[in-house]
């Protein structure tokens, strides 16, 4: 466990570097959101098809292991949303809080960390976490805050959705991967290396952007913030690994990965979500923060917990 923790330290470093820069004065807000624009666009789009189309389409998609985490996500974002409305929350903060609970960040700190962590052979399980996250409970977010709103799911919103999708770097380049894996086309040598030094950009970009961005986020109310990043950080890994192991019987390697990308702290994208919505979004900043933070420990931990018991 304390080698896992030590081979996290160069990650959890690059995020330090960007929050240092952001809080000194160094990195402006906008020199954020236009680095991460960059690496959400370009590098993380680059890193995403390279990877995918240079897989066999059946490691890919492995239907058991999708279900597992599917199952296991919903099972926290039910019982989230419902305690939320127990506790007076409105519809909409409900189920911004669920999205919150098992909506990790996979495309920035999952597929730059997971891989190194545990072996490239963790990439295709790594992919098909992300599957599950941008075309299901991306579009889920969506249908359940419109739906409710306008008290009815018509065409203009599912048209919304589709419109949504195909505009989405990430679900474009895990697509055309994924057809290209699918037709079996041999890709080529210079698009490969194009395709490898752009991708590389991705994780010291990603990492370095997360951290000028914490230095921004709101600062406020602790409980409810604390509540969400443990549900994403403790409360997701064990649900999934719930499903994983005893309902699913998945491969202990693939489930070891599995629990390791549901470890990851709440995304960004989901306070990008509450903001688009009109929802009230400052203990989803919160939430971020302290989960980024503490996932210095808790990734370690549980990366090396599973490391020792499923491989």
């Amino acid at each position: 466990m304390l080698q896992i923790f030590i081979n996290t330290l160069p990650f959890f470093a690059l995020i330090t570097l960007g929050y240092g820069a952001a809080r000194f004065g160094l990195f402006s807000r906008d020199a954020t959101v236009h680095l991460t624009k960059f690496v959400f666009y370009f590098a993380l789009s680059a890193m995403l098809f390279k990877f995918s189309s240079n897989l066999a389409l059946k490691e890919i998609l492995e239907w058991d292991f999708m279900t597992a985490y599917l199952l296991g996500s919903l099972a926290v974002y039910a019982i989230t949303a419902s305690i939320a409305r127990f506790r007076g929350q409105s519809f909409d903060i409900a189920v911004i809080e669920a999205q919150c609970s098992v909506i990790g960040n996979m495309g920035w700190m999952g597929l730059a960390m997971i891989p190194i962590l545990l072996g490239e052979q963790s990439i295709s399980y790594v992919i098909m976490v992300l599957i599950v996250d941008l075309m299901i409970f991306g579009p889920l977010i969506v249908i359940l805050l419109v739906g409710y709103r306008e008290g009815r799911l018509g065409l203009k919103v599912l048209q919304t959705i589709g419109i949504g999708l195909t505009k989405n770097p990430l679900v474009v380049s895990i697509s055309t991967g994924l057809a290209w894996a699918a037709f079996e086309i041999p890709v080529p040598d210079l698009l490969n290396s194009f395709m490898t030094i752009l991708g590389g950009a991705s994780t010291p970009g990603a990492l370095f952007a997360i951290g000028a961005s914490m230095a921004f986020a709101a600062r406020g109310q602790l409980s409810t913030p604390f509540y969400l990043a443990t549900n994403k950080l403790l409360i997701h890994p064990l649900a999934v690994g719930v499903t994983s192991v005893l309902l699913f019987g998945i491969d202990p390697f693939a489930a070891a990965v599995m629990i390791s990308c549901a470890a990851m702290p709440v995304a960004g994208n989901v306070y990008m979500i509450a903001n688009h919505y009109e929802v009230p979004s400052e203990r989803i900043s919160i939430a971020i923060l302290i989960s980024t933070t503490a996932s210095i420990l808790s990734i370690s931990a549980i990366v090396g917990l599973v490391t020792r018991l499923y491989t």
